[in-house]
């Protein structure tokens, strides 16, 4: 099997969420992380653009999509492209 890379989009509680410490929470939970982006959305919400790599294989992305979900001041985790890696 090869692996996969996925992008996620994390919409936070509200602006008031401290990005950087919720940046800071991916970075220690997320071995298989690759980059993190912010994006503005509008009235001062901003997502975070997470980009992981998995194995590919069944469920390959929903252990990571959990633990994105878990954390504080994140109310939704949206899968938005996956990639197999050659």
């Amino acid at each position: 099997m090869g692996e996969v890379a996925a992008t996620a989009k994390l919409m936070p509680d509200d602006v008031e969420v401290d990005l950087e410490k919720v940046k800071s929470e991916i970075k220690e939970n997320i071995p298989e992380l690759h980059s993190i982006e912010e994006e503005p959305i509008a009235f001062g919400l901003v997502a975070l653009i997470v980009v992981f790599v998995v194995e590919d294989g069944e469920g390959g992305t929903e252990e990571v999509e959990k633990k994105l979900a878990d954390i504080n001041g994140i109310s939704n985790v949206t899968i938005t492209n996956t990639t197999r890696l050659m």
